[in-house]
């Protein structure tokens, strides 16, 4: 027998056994993700996957980045992204694909025919390559989400609060590097632009710790609201941060600060021509 007549007859083996490689496929890959997955699910899945296999029996997956390789791969891409965003483990991700050998090996493994040996072999190489590519696949996709995931979180932690006409505050917790600052300041521009705001508060009170670099970021961000036409000021100094600025030596310059975000609001208020007074009671 010819080596193409052996890739002939792998071929013709796994298009005759459709339906049973793919039960085996879909059972072993379902037992090994604990009902976590729906198995109606899963043998949509693996049937595509296996039909775009098909064409590919002979090719040891040594370059997958080949076009005839385009449609596998999108599969698999969007199989991996999927099982990423629900919470699958790479390792079970890229066994889905590995799964299969076993389900091959027991089709042939009665078969003494040299040729057909050794393209079952080629075969596992293959998918050997696409376990891979999936795994890949499936790591880059959760690079994204944690990527995305971090923007959301800076996003949630960093909120301008409208707290009086033409007043905005933005309310700092935690740690402030550069990344936060850069979003800090986007919002803070983007709050004054929407609102016709002029007065900006940044309040600390709940900044961890203030270095040289956490005053640099703070200094940038009122320099980029001055330029837009609004005064900013800085509260929550405590007691501690006013002692760490004083020891680094750092210059808040003629940028004003409270040691309290009433303060600072009181002060934006007069800037505005508005008293606030303590109403007596009888």
């Amino acid at each position: 027998m010819t080596a193409d007549a052996g890739r002939a007859s792998l071929a013709e083996l796994l298009r005759a056994n459709t339906d049973p490689l793919v039960e085996k496929w879909v059972s072993g890959v379902a037992a090994l993700l604990r009902g976590r997955a729906a198995k109606a699910e899963l043998e949509g899945d693996f049937r595509e996957f296996f039909q775009a296999l098909l064409p590919l029996v002979g090719n040891d997956g040594r370059d997958i980045s080949a076009p005839e390789f385009g449609d596998i791969r999108s599969l698999l891409e969007e199989y991996s992204r999927g099982r990423a965003r629900v919470g699958f483990t790479p390792s079970e991700t890229a066994s889905s694909v590995f799964s299969l050998k076993r389900a091959v090996f027991e089709l042939t493994e009665n078969d003494d025919d040299p040729q057909l040996f050794r393209q079952v072999m080629t075969f596992s190489s293959l998918l050997d390559s696409l376990g891979l590519w999936t795994f890949e696949t499936y790591a880059q996709a959760r690079e994204e989400i944690i990527k995305e995931q971090s923007e959301q979180l800076l996003e949630l932690t960093t909120p301008v609060v409208k707290i009086w006409e033409g007043v905005l505050a933005v309310p700092l917790v935690g740690t402030l590097d550069s990344a936060r600052t850069q979003v800090v300041m986007e919002k803070l521009l983007e709050a004054l632009v929407e609102t016709g705001s002029e007065h900006a508060i940044i309040d600390i009170t709940g900044v961890l710790a203030v270095d040289t670099q956490v005053a640099q970021h703070l200094l940038k961000t009122v320099v980029a609201a001055r330029l837009m036409g609004a005064e900013c000021t800085v509260s929550g100094i405590r007691p501690q941060i006013a002692q760490t600025i004083v020891a680094l030596g750092i210059e808040f310059g003629d940028i004003v600060t409270k040691a309290s975000l009433a303060d600072a609001l009181r002060h934006a208020l007069r800037r505005e021509g508005v008293d606030v007074v303590r109403r007596e009671t009888r």
